[in-house]
């Protein structure tokens, strides 16, 4: 079973408009709600892929029963958590010609008894899991190592992890040894402290963060595809060129894709291209929308995998 976890879920609205300019009117022309979150996310997608997923996610407030709402017909099992405090909801505005912007709320205050639970309903999950998705921000106030300790109960329990977070949590996670850490760019060089530009700065920044504790390194690039770092040395990988019509989200269908396939065959440098695959299928989708397996296999062989030199 893959476990993903999400301390900092939301309730997603999607806008679709007309168009985005500046200093001009756009026309809605569509709007939606969905549950929200990088864990909840991954588990719908290795759900879509036939995976054994189990979601593990926090629960208050308003916005909390909606999101119950949404994940009680999931078709994967769903462990909420309660908290007092409401939920976050975030905002995401795309046009037709795939420009996005998207606002995301920091998120709610989490007591300590509560983050107690969580841990304790992690603890419990762990026992039928073979990998552990850590994903997604967490919400002020939330110590930095609580990720870091929950990478430590995992591989004291024999599961493997991927940790998909940013900041202090990244820094502290990495440095807690997890399986795979999968942060993009931004990420990389918040962690980094320092641009990333060129080829070779992407294959330095894996490098370097894998260094820095991770066993492997997926750095996840867009539309350039991903760099991966493993203990058989630096891969790229490159998606065909495609027409993006929205790319939020495609960070999670390839961190999802990723696990599915390397808890199948084992073959890092094969998941990987599984996971950008997934990853540039979403991006084609409109809205927040994820590929499913028929849609990946697809991209899948125009997807080339290149040793690093």
């Amino acid at each position: 079973m893959l476990l993903t976890l999400t301390i900092n879920p939301a309730i997603d609205r999607n806008v679709t408009v007309d168009r985005l300019v500046f200093e001009d009117r756009a026309y809605i022309l569509a709007t939606s709600e969905s549950a929200g979150g990088r864990g909840i996310n991954a588990s719908f997608v290795i759900h879509s892929f036939g995976g054994d997923t189990h979601a593990i996610a926090t629960a208050g407030g308003d916005a909390g029963r909606r999101l119950r709402g949404f994940l009680c017909n999931a078709g994967f099992p769903v462990d909420l958590v309660d908290i007092a405090a409401n939920i976050r909801e975030n905002l995401t505005i795309t046009d037709r010609q795939g420009l996005t912007v998207k606002l995301n709320q920091p998120g709610p205050p989490i007591e300590p008894a509560e983050l107690e639970r969580v841990e304790q309903t992690v603890r419990q999950a762990l026992k039928g899991a073979r990998w552990l998705m850590i994903c997604g921000s967490v919400p002020p106030g939330v110590p930095a190592g609580f990720y870091s300790r929950l990478v430590g109960m995992a591989r004291d329990a024999n599961v493997k992890v991927l940790l998909d977070t940013d900041g202090d949590p990244l820094l502290d996670g990495v440095e807690a040894g997890p399986t795979v850490v999968a942060p993009n760019k931004q990420e990389a060089e918040r962690l980094l402290n320092t641009a990333l530009i060129t080829r070779g700065h992407f294959l330095e920044a894996a490098t370097r963060i894998r260094r820095m504790g991770a066993e492997s390194v997926i750095l996840s690039l867009g539309s350039r595809g991903a760099v991966g770092a493993s203990e058989n040395g630096l891969i790229e990988v490159v998606p065909p060129r495609i027409d993006a019509v929205c790319p939020i989200g495609a960070g999670d269908a390839l961190a999802a894709a990723f696990v599915w396939a390397i808890d199948k065959s084992g073959d890092f440098a094969d998941a990987l291209r599984w996971a950008v695959a997934a990853g540039t299928a979403s991006a084609q989708l409109p809205g927040v929308s994820f590929a499913g397996l028929e849609q990946t296999k697809e991209l899948y062989p125009k997807v080339e995998v290149r040793q690093a030199r």
